[in-house]
């Protein structure tokens, strides 16, 4: 059967509209737990596409938008910890919270907030959240994000987009598909990359408390990430209930776009390897 994508628009509780996508099979009835993929900041769902569609042979899965990202709502208020609320948006829109998250970078700090809060959350797959940075490295994303750049046009916009922190290992073609899934035209005619910046001025959310994180949990380190350490990514493994680090070879911070096809197969392996119930 082949797996089609088709886009889905909801409402968090504070009624911004938010903006995903699902990738399923054709005919499929009655299906596992589904599979939300959570993109880090800056960034937006079809930065999985490459992924998605490999895991969505297990069961649906669901990309989101962030507000503020993508072709979600970019609402005036901007607060700290308003991306919980979109996933808590979606997890209600899909009508069970028994869900397996992935989350990358700023996503998968989400994903842990929240399967720290909802005992129902199957398990999650944390791939290079961001602690015991190199010195000044995350300051300087950040910064880079919040000067956000625009162009004259969509095709120097496309030509000119670059990954932050910077990523050497992507293959131009998939560059260039993420980049034009993430350019759009500005009020001033310009082109910029479809996100606001000014998020990236708040102080970031306060870290939740491991020890109620209750389901398994992997976490997936790019061997170069400059934004996760490793003495950072094995003290975090030891300190939650059910940890599992795994480290991939010439990757940096962006492991879904430096190495998919292993990180695709990592992932499969993990939720192969769990049991049926909790």
């Amino acid at each position: 059967m082949s797996i089609r994508c088709r886009s889905i628009r909801f409402r968090a509780r504070d009624a911004v509209e938010l903006n995903g996508l699902v990738w399923e099979k054709d005919g499929v009835g009655s299906a596992p737990p589904p599979l939300i993929l959570l993109h880090g900041g800056g960034a937006n769902a079809h930065w999985w596409d490459h992924i998605a569609a490999p895991l969505a042979e297990r069961g649906p899965v669901y990309a989101l938008d962030f507000r503020g990202h993508g072709d979600s709502a970019y609402p005036e208020e901007r607060r700290v910890g308003a991306f919980n609320l979109d996933l808590e948006a979606l997890v209600a829109w899909l009508g069970r919270d028994d869900v397996f998250i992935v989350g990358h970078s700023m996503g998968a700090g989400v994903a842990l907030d929240h399967a720290s809060r909802f005992a129902a959350t199957r398990a999650i797959a944390l791939v290079d959240l961001a602690r015991g940075s190199a010195r000044g490295t995350r300051r300087r994303a950040r910064l880079a994000l919040l000067l956000r750049r625009t162009w004259p046009s969509f095709e120097e916009a496309v030509a000119r987009f670059r990954f932050l922190p910077e990523s050497t290992h992507p293959t131009e073609s998939l560059r260039r598909h993420i980049a034009e899934h993430s350019v759009r035209e500005e009020p001033d005619g310009r082109y910029g990359s479809k996100f606001d910046p000014l998020w990236f001025g708040l102080p970031s959310s306060p870290r939740p408390d491991l020890s109620n994180v209750r389901c398994p949990t992997l976490l997936v380190r790019g061997a170069e990430s400059q934004l996760l350490s490793a003495e950072s990514a094995l003290e975090l493994t030891r300190q939650l209930p059910h940890g599992r680090l795994v480290e991939i070879e010439r990757a940096g911070h962006h492991v879904l776009l430096d190495q998919p096809a292993r990180l695709i197969q990592e992932l499969q392996a993990f939720f192969e390897a769990l049991p049926e119930e909790r």
